[in-house]
């Protein structure tokens, strides 16, 4: 083996031991508050139990790999103009959409409340409904798959709202 091919990222041997955390529990806003606790420290291993655990570190299956990945195109918000691009589709958003993939993107591991996407998305202590930011979702969820994007907005079970896919998203302002 090529001595280049034998190293990782940082110059370290291949074979040589490298810390990995691996959290095991139930509560997905457990593994949400884990997540965010310890990012950066190290790799990080969240599963749900001990038999996902061990299906995740089983043997690999040989599967073959795609010659060539396909390109991901990036999912970009154009501020100036208050609308979403993706490759070559574009779509317009209104203010309140804008405001709130904004908010989805600019803290892509954060998982935001109701409430906390009501007050930065129209700006009202004290309202803070539900319904208000469960409709805008579902518009702006829409106009994301006609968009042909990879990002979508998903539900944390009893926690709030994320962004999925924040890798390929970013915000563009004027």
């Amino acid at each position: 083996m090529a001595e280049d091919e034998a190293t990782v990222n940082r110059g370290e041997p291949a074979d040589e031991p490298f810390p990995l955390l691996i959290a095991v529990t139930p509560s997905p806003a457990e593994r949400i508050r884990l997540a965010e606790l310890l990012d950066g420290i190290a790799p990080l291993l969240l599963v749900a139990d001990l038999d996902e655990l061990r299906r995740l570190i089983a043997a690999p299956q040989q599967v073959a790999a795609p010659s060539e990945p396909a390109p991901v195109a990036a999912l970009v918000i154009d501020s100036a103009r208050s609308s979403a691009r993706c490759g070559e589709r574009e779509i317009d958003l209104t203010r309140l959409e804008h405001d709130l993939l904004t908010c989805l993107i600019t803290e892509p591991a954060r998982v935001w409340s109701y409430a906390e996407l009501h007050r930065s998305v129209w700006g009202d202590e004290g309202r803070e409904r539900k319904a208000d930011v469960q409709s805008l979702v579902k518009r702006l969820r829409r106009k994301l798959h006609d968009l042909g994007t990879r990002a979508t907005i998903d539900v944390v079970r009893g926690v709030g709202l994320r962004l999925t896919d924040h890798q390929h998203a970013r915000v563009e302002r004027a």
